[in-house]
């Protein structure tokens, strides 16, 4: 008796499972997709989504790679850079877990930290560009944002050197540190939401039908981001994931805060647009310095911080910082009168030093005005990055 199989086998793509900062994703040479992946659409989206392992109804993401949180749902795709100057294009396209859609709206700053490594070795970088022992200087085409990012990764003996004492809160175990400069980082003039405070005002009010109308600093920069004062919608700065993500009600509120600044913003036309944006913007509340327990039970100081954030990433509390969120903070810090500022102790900043729920993070930014106008050079921080596995994914034939 013959069995006739009418079901695909798997396919292999090569790929590598790296960690950037406090997110994992899967990078994937631009060249070494399937040809029908090579181009933005339908075929990329859905093999990307089968790779991770969504829509899962369950939230799991057990049938693929993510970790079902929204830093762990991440993919990147590289290819050599087609812009002057610049040696690399890097698009990252955020996957959610329960439904069907990649959004390729923002950047992800956490995994900016593995690209310039992932290119090195890769094979995307010019050999003239990688010295022997020393700093490799990656520069970096963010390709969503249209946006410079230059990224400083060390190397031994010709190959990224990954191991080191650099100690970044999120991530359990020390590893190099990775300087990224994140240049001119707000919108253009031209770009999406216009220019770095798309209303013209520093602070706005918000209105929001059910909570409020909130005083909020609408910023694009690293990535659109609303700021909102924490003990305006009753908290205080110091919470951890679970006093948030196990409250349904706090959830569906930032959503809707999400939603009107969004339009606000002129990121969307209509609110129902916001939940095919979940990516961006970013909802994030400040609060003055507090002393609390970060998430891995270490004592945060009020006194060795400047101010307190949490923010919202994918409908949920981010259990450290975004790195393009903390482009945000840093950018909007360094302007005087934003909430950002105001809650780091106001006046001109080059600099803070902020806490999250998994402890504390460092950025600083240039800004600088112009005939009424702020504009920010550029923010920079450092985080680290690591191969944690390189080899192939294997998805069904028939999946995209």
């Amino acid at each position: 008796m013959t069995h006739t199989f009418t079901h695909l086998p798997q396919i292999k793509i090569a790929a590598t499972y790296m960690r950037g900062g406090t997110s994992k994703g899967v990078f994937f040479r631009l060249q070494d997709l399937p040809e029908a992946a090579q181009v933005a659409g339908a075929a990329r989206d859905a093999l990307l989504l089968r790779v991770i392992g969504s829509p899962d109804p369950y939230g799991k993401q057990i049938d693929g790679m993510g970790g079902a949180t929204s830093s762990t749902s991440k993919t990147v795709i590289l290819s050599k850079s087609s812009k002057p100057d610049h040696d690399v294009d890097y698009l990252f396209g955020q996957v959610a877990i329960d439904k069907a859609f990649v959004d390729w709206s923002g950047n992800c700053g956490n995994l900016s930290a593995a690209v310039g490594s992932f290119a090195i070795a890769s094979g995307l970088i010019d050999a003239s560009r990688i010295p022997q022992n020393g700093m490799a200087t990656v520069r970096i085409w963010q390709a969503n944002i249209g946006k410079t990012i230059i990224a400083h990764v060390p190397v031994t003996n010709g190959a990224v050197q990954e191991t080191g004492d650099f100690e970044l809160d999120g991530v359990t175990f020390p590893a190099a540190e990775v300087q990224l400069e994140f240049m001119a980082p707000a919108a253009d003039e031209d770009g999406e939401g216009g220019s770095m405070f798309p209303t013209g005002n520093l602070v706005d009010d918000l209105e929001v039908p059910g909570v409020g109308t909130l005083k909020v600093t609408m910023i694009n920069a690293g990535i659109p981001t609303i700021f909102v004062n924490a003990e305006a919608i009753g908290y205080t700065g110091t919470e951890l994931q679970d006093a948030i993500n196990s409250d349904a009600e706090a959830l569906a509120k930032f959503e809707t805060i999400r939603a009107y600044g969004a339009l606000r913003m002129g990121l969307i036309k209509q609110l129902d647009e916001a939940a095919n944006r979940q990516h961006t913007p970013k909802v994030a509340f400040v609060a003055k310095p507090a002393s609390y327990v970060s998430s891995s039970g270490k004592q945060v100081i009020a006194g060795d911080i400047d101010l307190l954030v949490r923010a919202m990433s994918m409908g949920k509390l981010h259990h450290a910082m975004m790195g393009t969120a903390a482009v945000a903070i840093g950018t909007a810090a360094a302007i005087p009168g934003t909430l950002v500022n105001l809650a780091a102790g106001g006046g001109a900043k080059t600099a803070v030093r902020f806490g999250h729920p998994s402890g504390t993070l460092r950025v600083g930014a240039e800004a600088s005005q112009a005939g009424g106008e702020w504009s920010v050079t550029k923010a920079i921080m450092s985080r680290s990055a690591r191969v944690l596995m390189e080899g192939w994914v294997r998805v069904p034939g028939d999946a995209f």
